[in-house]
């Protein structure tokens, strides 16, 4: 199928007749109500064709782009007074059927985090299409996008990096604070969506066509993101290379090789933030395979894994990726394929996470930060990795006499429980919990209690332990060996600040 066309006068007209439509989340999301939403989010279109069956131009807008309905044209025209059905032909987003119906050749909806609000529009969906996606299929909004844009540091930066734009939905959200935005992609498929969204949306973007950082040798960024095709794909002719998951690398080898290539686009200080599988072989731990990725780049790294497969799970979330169903020869070969490949390079389990990188302003050592975080994190995830990172480089730079000579305070989320046998004096186990961030549950113990019930900001860390030691008969050096980590891994995660 063609992709959109970029024709300005039109173009123009369809932002008028969105906007005048009040084709926005918020609006769809009253039209179809909460039952109807929450089953399209689960791609399940019933409810929501049933809730727009009443037509009214949102109504008409909703079927025709978001649930690849046919439409009457007298009833498009009536929703886009400005473009016309005519303008719609133009731009190569409505196709006329046999029996005179129009339907949408792509997939167009709204899009926005707090403050901004865009439309993007992307290829129909297996759900709505009802067949095989084929290998140029370019994704919408998905959940691997969603992520990428929430743990993105927002900080202001001068130019900026989209690896692998696909439909350039990061690069909306890094036009917002960056001056300059660069976005590649190997698709053109993919570029050609990415022009019509920046187009759409009314701003500029530098698009390049070309492999990872192919297209900008020799330059350099403040931010670059990347939600790259990372899915660990066998290289067999039963597998079906899809641009947008597939890198044509063996294993993990193609989020391995931006990594190590990452050195080269960013600026001192530069943040570089990303998606990634990783294979963890049978008898090694996922800590020790992340190290060896970034040993040696002179970039920090703060990678956390949010979740865990072994090869059948893994084999069954892609098999059935792209219209491919359980019990069809095609699920079967590819189910197969991913056992084998596995197999064949002993892997014992597959991780998922994001991997946070960053060049350091001076010349210390890198700080390396591999961490688990498995359950529901926190809103606002961008804003926590950017003050994590500034922790962490804190703590780099300014080691144990930062963490002693600081007057810490625990954060306004963080509680403290205490949980003990019923009857029993005293508590058999003391928590910190933070309410965001990365909801950690920190275990401890008399000492660290100690000084958490004195942490207000007053007293400096090293005073206050040397106080805490005189009050449990300890000596002062050695309770500071004790709590010093803890403290380090509080201040890193933003229990104490």
């Amino acid at each position: 199928m063609a992709e959109p066309t970029v024709a300005a006068g039109a173009l123009s007209a369809l932002r008028t007749d969105l906007a005048a439509a009040d084709f926005t989340t918020d609006a769809i999301g009253d039209l179809l109500g909460e039952v109807a939403a929450r089953a399209l989010h689960r791609e399940q279109p019933m409810a929501a064709i049933r809730a727009t069956a009443g037509g009214g131009v949102l109504a008409t807008l909703v079927r025709l782009f978001t649930l690849g309905r046919p439409v009457e044209p007298a009833d498009l025209a009536r929703a886009v007074p400005t473009c016309g059905v005519g303008g719609l032909q133009d731009l190569g987003l409505i196709v006329e059927q046999h029996d005179g119906l129009l339907r949408s050749t792509c997939d167009l909806r709204p899009y926005g985090d707090e403050q901004h609000s865009w439309w993007v529009a992307s290829d129909l969906s297996q759900v709505v299409t009802g067949t095989i996606l084929p290998p140029d299929h370019v994704l919408g909004i998905g959940g691997a996008s969603t992520t990428l844009a929430s743990w993105t540091p927002r900080r202001p930066v001068a130019r900026a990096l989209d690896v692998g734009t696909g439909c350039g939905v990061q690069s909306l959200h890094l036009l917002t604070h960056a001056d300059d935005v660069v976005a590649t992609d190997i698709s053109t498929r993919a570029l050609a969506y990415a022009r019509f969204n920046a187009a759409l949306n009314d701003v500029d973007l530098d698009l390049r066509d070309g492999s990872m950082l192919d297209p900008v040798r020799g330059e350099t960024f403040d931010l670059v993101v990347s939600n790259p095709p990372f899915v660990i794909t066998p290289r067999t002719t039963a597998m079906p290379q899809y641009e947008y998951r597939d890198g044509g690398m063996t294993g993990d080898a193609l989020v391995r090789t931006l990594i190590r290539r990452l050195p080269d686009v960013l600026a001192s200080g530069g943040i570089a933030q990303l998606l990634a599988n990783w294979e963890v072989p049978r008898g090694r731990d996922w800590r020790e395979v992340l190290t060896e990725w970034v040993d040696g780049t002179g970039l920090d790294a703060w990678v956390v894994q949010r979740d865990v497969q072994d090869p059948a799970q893994y084999a069954e979330l892609w098999s059935g990726d792209g219209g491919h169903t359980v019990g069809h020869p095609s699920y079967d070969a590819m189910y197969a394929a991913w056992l084998d490949d596995f197999e064949a390079r002993d892997v014992d389990r597959i991780g998922f996470g994001i991997i946070t990188l960053q060049r350091p302003q001076t010349g210390r050592t890198p700080f390396v930060d591999l961490t688990e975080a498995h359950g529901t994190v926190g809103d606002a995830m961008g804003a926590v990795v950017d003050a994590g990172l500034r922790a962490r480089t804190a703590l780099a730079e300014g080691g144990e006499r930062y963490l002693l000579e600081s007057r810490w305070r625990t954060a306004p989320d963080v509680t403290e429980e205490r949980h003990g046998l019923p009857g029993a004096d005293d508590p058999s186990v003391i928590l910190l919990r933070q309410g965001g961030g990365l909801r950690r549950a920190i275990p401890m113990d008399t000492a660290l209690a100690a000084y958490i019930s004195v942490c207000d900001g007053e007293l400096p860390a090293g005073a206050a332990i040397d106080a805490i030691a005189d009050l449990l008969e300890q000596d002062p050096a050695e309770l500071r060996a004790t709590l010093l980590p803890r403290l380090h891994e509080l201040v890193a995660d933003g229990l104490l600040v």
